[in-house]
């Protein structure tokens, strides 16, 4: 469920505010249990949030950044979202975080539980890599698994693709919504509106009773 709505007038001030946010959720886990982890999503829409982020200094050494999601390509190909994660998130302070890739990782099931997740949403409605007609989509949304990272593949997906769970991500302490322009803000009122889950996957997200705070621009 959206449980706040924060709503920006510019993509630098909705960067700078989730930037903090996050930063200080992460900066709480790190003072309670001594470590934190973070979970971010591809695509062009994070990038200055990402950089926003990389700035602030905070116990990084301490902190963990995982992908929400990821294609199954080498690192090197343009569309891979470690390589957008690399080139935009690990740097300036946040360089001294921990990394962990998906792809070609056998030690990704094994990252600790997500406090923190930021997800995206597409304008087909869907979120980390829930795609309506996914192939293993029943099982990637199915609260009881016990699977954390599922392959998965679907007709508007491009390649096949690595993603978190349903459950995994609804473990976070702070889940978050990042979306930008009018178009993605009518396909989340659509996604609120009544309808299938498996057409519009974000859904599963909105129906849970996990809290999520929506970060939104123009």
């Amino acid at each position: 469920m959206i449980a706040k709505e924060r709503l920006f007038e510019s993509k630098g001030s909705l960067a700078s505010a989730l930037a903090t946010d996050v930063a200080n959720a992460l900066q709480r886990h790190v003072i309670s249990k001594g470590s934190a982890c973070l979970a971010v999503s591809g695509g062009s829409t994070p990038k200055l949030f990402f950089e926003t982020l990389s700035r602030i200094d905070i116990p990084w050494s301490k902190i963990t950044i995982t992908l929400v999601d990821e294609r199954q390509v080498p690192e090197s190909h343009p569309r891979s979202n470690t390589k957008l994660v690399r080139e935009n998130l690990l740097q300036n302070c946040a360089a001294g975080a921990e990394f962990v890739p998906l792809f070609e990782n056998a030690d990704a099931e094994n990252v600790a539980t997500l406090d923190v997740v930021v997800l995206g949403m597409g304008s087909d409605g869907h979120t980390a890599s829930f795609f309506p007609n996914g192939d293993h989509l029943s099982e990637a949304l199915d609260p009881k698994t016990e699977t954390r990272i599922l392959k998965i593949s679907a007709p508007a997906a491009g390649e096949p693709r690595l993603t978190f769970t349903l459950p995994a991500l609804l473990d976070a302490s702070l889940l978050c919504l990042h979306i930008e322009g009018q178009g993605k803000r009518d396909v989340l009122n659509l996604a609120l509106a009544e309808g299938p889950i498996a057409a519009m996957p974000v859904r599963a997200i909105l129906r849970s009773k996990k809290p999520v705070t929506l970060y939104w621009c123009p």
